[in-house]
């Protein structure tokens, strides 16, 4: 596959077409290009597939993207959507305001829309009057709509279901931002995904298509840290002409501007039926769909908002039979169960009347034994808390220590970072880039560094299983006066593993995540840390359904670097990092407290035997 072809390949996975090698079996469905006029007068570039039969009047399923819809598969050659092409559906794409062929500004997650305003525009009101404009223009449909998408196309769909046209009755979003500070793709608890707000922010304001940043080594984690200071980005490179990566450096602080952007921001009931999916490595958005799925359910009189998570990454549901994700196999066919089972049915029934409607409340795929689980409410309730505590030489152990005084220490050091997968690190979205599995990699490749602590369990003798939410909570000083707390929770499978005898002793990430320490009491506010004195960091490592096996080992990892996915903190607070010189950048000491007083943990949602 040449260069070109690799870049539409990878930026449609991005989209969710799922787009495969160009295939010479006839299509059902014929293909109109069209000019959707808005509200404004703007017209938006849409691309509409008609199957060249029908029994009979059939409804809209609906994709809004950024990424271009002109090389759009025809829907019955796509993983994706073959299933209910086969069905019978009128399938639409449409380039989203200013991106690719359609007229008008972009903005990233258009939030500017003054609703008091009836000419005022957002993506809600162009997906209102492109479905207005279809049911009046195109022929033979029954006057219903359904919208999916992944990643922005999920987004977009959870816009147009925030102020639905009466047609919209239901919508699959997969993998939808909900907070890009909180914890999806721009920022996790504060700090900042360096190489993927660089590259998308270039990908998709550097032209009005894709781009891709021209990086001058092939190994980025030598040129991102060559690169310096973030506020290098605009003198050396973008030249204050990129609106999000101003953002970026305008808002550190979880300020209104991302206030204002995110799902909590805008989301009331649900509206429609909303059909939420994640996966367990999403390595963009897994923070969203579940965030959108408990916003939705804190008013769901209607019991409309359901929740899925599958064992994929970013898209992963939306092609292949899913059996696989990098090193670690599933055992069974999750994507396509996904698509053949909930997707395909959920049309069927919101928008066709075919089919029960009995859609269970949380459906969750359980790594580990490798099997679908049904819950009545995420996180479930039949799960109960218990801590997992750090302990002295490396373990860890659910009963809490009782020394009077016991710490674990490590020098992180700016300028010889953690990398946050085995090097070279490829450009996020280059070819042969191994970023779409790297949640899944092996972790040993970082678990003798000095600047990395690990603890674990005895071998297990039982099973245990986490299914809920999780925390990492830290008791933890530092010698500067700002620091990054990374905490990896970890399957380590036995020495000897007959099964696949390549994964004897593999360390398998389950969850993950990254708080910026000067936010520890405040994301609006915050404050340098007093060196030396313990404070407590908690850290949200989200949700987990996982079996540790017996026979395996539980292992925890702190860290003070992930790079180049996390910008480096300068471990000398200052104001905005986006100012800060290379002076600022200094070693540190860390300090992990495991004492009586003092006792880091994780608080795990464990299901009981």
């Amino acid at each position: 596959m040449n260069k070109t072809l690799t870049l539409l390949f990878v930026f449609w996975l991005a989209s969710c077409f799922a787009i495969v090698a160009q295939t010479t079996t006839e299509t059902r469905y014929v293909r109109q290009n069209v000019l959707i006029p808005m509200r404004d007068g703007i017209r938006l570039n849409t691309v509409i597939f008609t199957p060249k039969t029908a029994d009979e009047p059939l409804p809209f399923l609906f994709n809004r993207t950024p990424y271009g819809v002109d090389h759009a598969p025809f829907p019955d050659q796509s993983p994706y959507t073959k299933i209910m092409a086969d069905q019978g559906y009128i399938f639409v794409a449409q380039d989203i305001r200013g991106r690719y062929k359609s007229e008008g500004k972009f903005e990233m997650q258009r939030f500017s829309r003054d609703k008091k305003d009836p000419k005022a525009i957002d993506e809600s009101t162009d997906t209102y009057d492109t479905i207005e404009w279809l049911l009046k223009n195109v022929p033979n449909n029954n006057g219903k709509a359904g919208m999916y998408g992944t990643s922005y196309d999920g987004w977009t769909s959870v816009m147009g279901a925030i102020d639905p046209h009466p047609a919209l009755k239901a919508i699959s979003e997969h993998a939808t931002p909900a907070d890009m500070w909180m914890g999806d793709d721009f920022h996790h608890q504060g700090a900042f995904r360096l190489s993927y707000g660089f590259e998308y922010a270039f990908m998709e304001e550097a032209t009005k298509t894709d781009s891709m940043f021209a990086f001058s080594s092939y190994d980025t984690y030598d040129w991102y840290l060559k690169l310096g200071p973030l506020a290098n980005v605009n003198k050396k490179y973008f030249m204050g002409k990129l609106p999000t990566w101003n953002d970026f450096a305008k808002h550190p602080n979880y300020d209104p501007f991302w206030q204002k952007q995110s799902l909590s921001f805008r989301i009331g009931k649900p509206k429609v039926a909303i059909q939420n999916v994640a996966g367990w490595w999403d390595q963009e958005d897994f923070y969203g769909p579940i965030k959108a799925y408990q916003l939705w359910e804190k008013e769901d009189a209607n019991q409309q908002n359901h929740l899925i998570v599958g064992p994929w990454n970013h898209g992963g549901w939306a092609w292949g039979e899913g059996r696989k994700l990098g090193n670690i196999n599933f055992d069974t066919t999750a994507s396509s169960t996904f698509r053949q089972t909930m997707f395909a049915p959920w049309f069927a029934y919101h928008l066709k009347g075919k089919g029960d409607g009995k859609f269970p409340e949380v459906t969750a795929f359980q790594t580990g034994k490798n099997q679908w689980k049904t819950y009545n409410q995420w996180p479930p309730t039949e799960s109960v808390k218990r801590n997992l505590y750090f302990r002295a030489n490396g373990q860890l152990s659910f009963e809490k220590p009782n020394d009077a005084a016991a710490i674990d220490t490590y020098i992180s050091d700016p300028a010889h970072p953690v990398p946050y997968r085995p090097r070279p690190i490829e450009a996020t979205y280059s070819p042969g880039s191994r970023w779409f599995t790297w949640l899944t990699e092996d972790q040993r490749f970082v678990q003798n560094r000095p600047d990395v602590l690990s603890w674990q369990t005895e071998l297990l003798t039982e099973d245990v299983t986490v299914t809920g939410t999780l925390l990492a909570k830290l008791f933890a000083a530092t010698t500067g006066s700002d620091a990054d707390w990374v905490v990896k929770l970890i399957d380590v499978y036995p020495e000897s593993y007959p099964k696949e005898p390549k994964m004897g002793g593999y360390q398998f990430m389950v969850a993950n995540d990254i708080l910026r320490g000067r936010f520890h009491k405040s994301f609006e506010k915050p404050q340098a840390l007093q060196p030396n004195k313990v404070e407590t960091f908690t850290v949200d490592l989200h949700s987990l359904d996982h079996v540790f096996q017996k026979g395996h080992r539980i292992m925890v990892q702190v860290q003070s670097t992930w790079f180049p996915l996390i910008d480096r903190n300068p471990q000398r607070y200052v104001p905005n990092i986006f100012e800060a010189t290379e002076a600022d950048y200094q070693k540190a000491t860390h300090s992990i407290f495991r004492s009586a007083s003092y006792p880091s943990h994780l608080e795990l949602s464990v299901m009981l035997p």
